[in-house]
């Protein structure tokens, strides 16, 4: 059974906005037609096309060698996929850092390619540059607490803890004009804390039942890696031992000749 919300229209920038303190907020990672499809009917809010996508589609060891053409190549393919959902595209590394101008270029082009709103990770070093897409009237949302781009600063991806800190970067992003702010990875009391601290919904990975709402990256969700589940992460599926199963009984067909039967063949 759908958990699509009362209305069935499109998710708007100001409708993910103005949820906090009304409803919590379901966001989930994207990177393709396919999946977009299916979390459109499944009711998510939003769609996340991460740069996460460098781990969990492409192998590597972290985020920072995805580049820009293909951060825009899986935002179009999402975009072709949701017809409801609120698209949100992450900025990659060093498509933003340099300048403000830098940015808003960049920003533009996924807004240009279907999306509705990009994402940029940093706190208070950050914020003149959300700033100046906002003015540009290029909706943000901010990412604070473990910031994945910085994996090489921080020594790896670790909690973050530092209340102060975390809840300054957070206001920081809310008074550039930020819409939403994903946190990620800190004690709950800090995700608490900072939803209180903001009137903008906090989007929580790790941080929280506390937060205005979840994000949970689609293969983490679905369990398509059984070898590697981050402690915030809950399977609602076992898909990955489900696949395997299925195509080795596909392989055992094929090879025993029982594959394809007469019900595949054409007359």
């Amino acid at each position: 059974m759908s958990s699509l919300p009362p209305t069935v229209r499109s998710v708007t920038v100001p409708d993910f906005r103005a949820a906090k303190g009304a409803r919590k907020l379901v966001v989930v990672t994207g990177y393709d037609y396919t999946a977009a499809r299916i979390l459109d009917a499944a009711g998510v809010d939003a769609i996340l096309v991460g740069d996460s996508l460098g781990m969990v589609v492409q192998g590597h060891a972290n985020s920072l060698p995805v580049t820009l053409g293909q951060m825009l190549y899986h935002t179009r393919c999402v975009v072709r996929g949701a017809t409801r959902a609120l698209v949100v595209a992450d900025l990659p590394f060093l498509s933003y850092q340099a300048s403000s101008e830098q940015s808003v270029r960049n920003a533009g082009k996924f807004l240009k390619a279907g999306a509705a709103a990009v994402k940029i990770e940093g706190g208070e070093r950050m914020a003149d540059r959300i700033a100046a897409c906002v003015r540009a009237d290029i909706p943000v949302m901010g990412h604070v607490g473990l910031t994945p781009q910085s994996v090489r600063k921080l020594g790896g991806f670790k909690v973050q803890r530092d209340a102060d800190r975390i809840v300054a970067d957070a206001q920081a992003v809310e008074a550039a004009g930020a819409f939403a702010i994903v946190i990620e990875s800190v004690p709950p009391a800090i995700g608490e804390q900072v939803t209180k601290a903001v009137g903008i919904p906090t989007i929580g990975i790790g941080a929280g039942a506390a937060c205005d709402g979840q994000v949970l990256v689609w293969h983490d969700l679905l369990g398509l890696y059984p070898d590697f589940r981050p402690k915030f992460a809950k399977a609602y599926a076992e898909l990955g031992a489900q696949a395997t199963t299925a195509i080795e009984s596909y392989c055992r067909d094929v090879r025993d000749g029982t594959f394809p039967g007469p019900e595949h063949t054409f007359k």
